[in-house]
């Protein structure tokens, strides 16, 4: 199976009850990881480069794993996406070089740029058969060169929408309900609450429309704890409960974003195999347990927070 489009991914989604894993890749090891679980728990997927993946790894060296991965795992449908398009070169860069998605991110923009920016390239996009996400409302946090302090985060607008979508075209709408980038989303001893209210107006507002959620990782505390117990120091991390998200998905939400819950089973696990086995210096020896660890968050992410498995 070819690479595809999210179009009828999301479709089913909506309709379903459910929302796909859109998950960060920067090396083989995380595409290994994504797309065995993925293939064994025959869940749809998406597998996302951001900027600064491609910065890292190279372009063409990250399609490449992504078609390796679409010639091992034939049995499930795999979409190529941009996360977090900062401009119109770098979305139409990916379009030409493979990516079946793009998001244009011009979130930041005030309202009627954003429009104008976004519609550029769902023009340029559609013409060459690829699809695109927008955002509206600006997430707090970090991930990669996406960084806004948390007194600029401002969640989405309802009465905005309608004319966004459609004056963009674009195809799906990431929105902010709550959610942060990286691994620091809530402040310690306060209860993390996302805007339901928020999303239940959107999604009345567009009807059969599919939403996005950014800064969805959960941050678990086991490979917090991992990662401080071998030399780190990542006090206070604290990610978006897993209930939260299930109840999203079971809403309009059709693609959920994990990023930094990868990070944080890849970067514990070497941490911890580092400490316990300092003699060893063979990269395969720790990359291997951490692709493990890697697959066993996604699989048990598509069955019990996203709610896709069995549904490719």
């Amino acid at each position: 199976m070819p690479l595809v489009t999210s179009t009828e991914m999301f479709r089913k989604a909506y309709d379903g009850g459910y929302a796909i894993g859109a998950f960060n890749v920067n090396n083989m090891e995380i595409v290994q990881a994504i797309t065995e679980a993925c293939r064994e728990e025959k869940a749809p997927v998406i597998l996302q480069v951001s900027k600064g993946a491609r910065a890292y790894a190279n372009h063409t060296y990250l399609v490449k794993l992504v078609e390796a991965a679409v010639l091992e795992c034939p049995e499930i449908p795999v979409v190529l996406h941009l996360d977090h398009g900062p401009d119109f070169e770098t979305c139409k860069s990916c379009i030409d070089g493979g990516f079946t998605s793009v998001m244009i991110d011009a979130s930041s923009k005030p309202f009627a740029e954003n429009i104008e920016i976004t519609k550029r390239v769902v023009e340029y996009a559609h013409d060459h058969g690829v699809v695109v996400e927008a955002e509206l409302g600006t997430l707090a946090g970090i991930e990669d060169e996406v960084v806004v302090a948390e007194g600029h985060a401002s969640y989405t607008r309802p009465e905005e929408v309608e004319e966004f979508v459609a004056k963009t075209g674009c195809d799906s709408l990431a929105i902010a309900i709550g959610t942060s980038h990286g691994a620091y989303k809530f402040k310690p001893g306060t209860k993390p609450q996302l805007r339901f209210d928020v999303l239940e107006e959107v999604s009345r507002r567009l009807p059969g429309f599919p939403i996005v959620l950014h800064g969805s990782s959960s941050v678990p505390q086991n490979y917090v704890e991992m990662i401080n117990t071998y030399g780190g120091a990542m006090p206070g991390a604290i990610g978006v409960p897993e209930e939260q998200l299930r109840r999203a998905a079971e809403l309009s939400v059709c693609k959920i974003n994990i990023d930094s819950d990868l990070r944080l089973a890849m970067t514990g696990t070497i941490r911890e195999f580092m400490a316990t086995h300092p003699d060893k210096f063979d990269p395969r020896e720790y990359l291997k347990p951490a692709r493990a660890n890697i697959k066993e968050m996604v699989r048990h992410k598509l069955i019990h927070v996203l709610g896709c498995a069995g549904k490719a």
